[in-house]
């Protein structure tokens, strides 16, 4: 089976992550692919001819064309297993070497024969059982994690206990620590403790290491996890790079475990008896107790967290951009047939000829957007109203545009162009009908009634028409048709009665 190719998202997170100057190494971990796929999509867009930041007319169809044309090239050497996912399902009841390379060789067009497969594994193994201790790099990881405790406060205004999640941030060199609560674990809380975290730190780091939370990371797969579009985006916006831990290796991230694990030694658990009111309340008590604990000395070392982070990681830190960073929920969704797409139970409009296609929705708290293949094609004011629609003229075709424009006050404009009579007519059509929609196909008839007979005889037929009561197209329509617009019209003075023998009067039905 053919290797899947990565998500053009990461491809360009590639590029970027390049163009920053990390190395090949570097960006693979940040991205949690092979070097060698690194080196093969670095190599495939040095051959197009592109450099970072690509062009904003290159969509991503565009941008496949370019990367992955006709002629296929194969770049690097054999692909090499992963030899300890191998030695985990060796340990499998019924589980052979046997097994695992035929699955090997399906998955690969370019495999180890077996004998060579299970010479690698044996010289692999003995690498496999082995603990690595790591050392961070001054202003390199930032380990972020919510904590396993929580905090209770009590609603005002209900009386309702509710739950508050404590948010870390751990710095790998120093172990200098942030900590704040949230009401929820949603995206909003996620990114905004992150950004509230730099402004904390007053920098920003080369690497992010988050644990595979659905928040931050779309899909926890063991060898190419999927960001968060949003995350993602912060991580453009402050130029560091997300790199989340693997499945079930809590080693990645021994860190922010560490910490995580102090800040419910010394926040949570002292705090625990206090009654709050508020996330507020609970982010001021834990203000109090942060500023303690980073300036305690630590009992392995004579110096403190902070004066540890103002000695490594503050002088390399990155720079915070000048504007902070603007949380965006993301969503993909499919355009409906009648050219609008979902978001919070609202409806926005974008252009008629993607409908039935796929888009990217970005919502700010401010603004709804929609993106095709990297280009915006619609923006809107964000409106939160269910079932509502917000919907933009030039989105529609040109017919459906047409009806939209249709209402009470366009018609009698035009009426009155033609005279006061017309005007009293198409009044008068309005006000006969039960909803005004209802007279807007006898206005048009109307209107197509004065480009072939012009406005003097239309004028002149409103005139009978109002006469005998005729609200309607169909009534002028024959008056002009029966030239009875050039006729004068003489109003009766009176009723004839004649006397008969068949008339009963009025004596005769009481």
């Amino acid at each position: 089976m053919a290797k899947k190719r990565l998500s053009m998202r990461k491809i360009r997170e590639v590029l970027r992550l390049k163009h920053s100057g990390l190395s090949v190494r570097a960006i693979a971990r940040a991205c949690s692919i092979g070097r060698e796929s690194v080196r093969e999509y670095l190599c495939r867009a040095s051959e197009a001819g592109l450099s970072w930041p690509l062009p904003e007319e290159l969509d991503d169809e565009a941008l496949v064309q370019q990367l992955f044309p006709s002629v296929i090239k194969i770049y690097g050497k054999r692909s090499c297993p992963n030899w300890e996912l191998i030695h985990q399902e060796l340990r499998k009841k019924g589980v052979t070497r046997k097994l695992l390379w035929t699955e090997y060789k399906e998955e690969n067009s370019d495999y180890y024969g077996y004998s060579q497969f299970c010479e690698l594994y044996s010289r692999s193994v003995k690498k496999l059982i082995p603990s690595m201790r790591i050392a961070h790099k001054a202003g390199e990881k930032l380990f972020v994690d919510y904590a396993g405790l929580t905090m209770v406060y009590t609603d005002p205004s209900s009386g309702e206990e509710k739950k508050a999640y404590i948010f870390v941030a751990t710095w790998g060199a120093s172990n200098y620590t942030y900590a704040e609560a949230h009401p929820s674990q949603a995206l909003t809380s996620w990114i905004g403790g992150h950004i509230r975290a730099f402004e904390y730190f007053g920098g920003v780091p080369e690497l992010l290491v988050p644990d595979n939370t659905k928040t931050g990371v779309t899909s926890a797969c063991y060898y190419e996890p999927d960001l968060n579009p949003t995350y993602q985006e912060l991580a453009r916006h402050y130029g560091t790079a997300v790199l989340p831990t693997r499945v079930n290796h809590p080693k990645d991230k021994a860190k922010v475990e560490k910490g995580v694990q102090t800040v419910e030694y010394w926040l949570i658990a002292p705090l625990r008896k206090r009654q709050f009111f508020s996330i507020d309340e609970i982010n001021e008590a834990l203000k109090e107790r942060l500023e303690d604990l980073n300036t305690r000395p630590m009992q392995h070392l004579d110096k403190s967290r902070r004066e540890m982070f103002e000695e490594l990681d503050k002088p390399v830190l990155r720079p915070l951009p000048k504007t902070a960073f603007e949380v965006a929920e993301w969503k993909r969704a499919k355009v409906h047939i009648d050219y609008h797409v979902e978001f919070k139970r609202h409806y926005y409009s974008v252009p008629y000829t993607l409908i039935k296609k796929y888009v990217d929705i970005r919502a700010t708290d401010q603004v709804v957007e929609v993106f095709y293949n990297t280009h915006r094609v619609s923006s809107h004011e964000r409106d939160d109203t269910p079932g509502r629609h917000s919907t933009h003229p030039e989105h529609m075709p040109e017919s459906h545009r047409q009806y939209a424009e249709y209402n009470p006050e366009r018609f009698i404009k035009w009426a009155k162009k033609i005279g006061g009579l017309t005007e009293e007519l198409v009044n008068g059509i309005f006000t006969c009908r039960p909803h005004p929609e209802h007279g807007y196909r006898s206005c048009l008839g109307l209107m197509r009634l004065e480009t072939r007979y012009g406005k003097e005889r239309l004028e002149a037929a409103s005139k009978r028409a109002l006469f005998f009561g005729l609200y309607s197209y169909k009534g002028v329509k024959n008056i002009l048709e029966a030239g009875l617009d050039k006729v004068s019209l003489e109003e009766p003075t009176g009723v004839v009665s004649k006397a008969h023998d068949n008339i009963r009067g009025t004596d005769y039905y009481s």
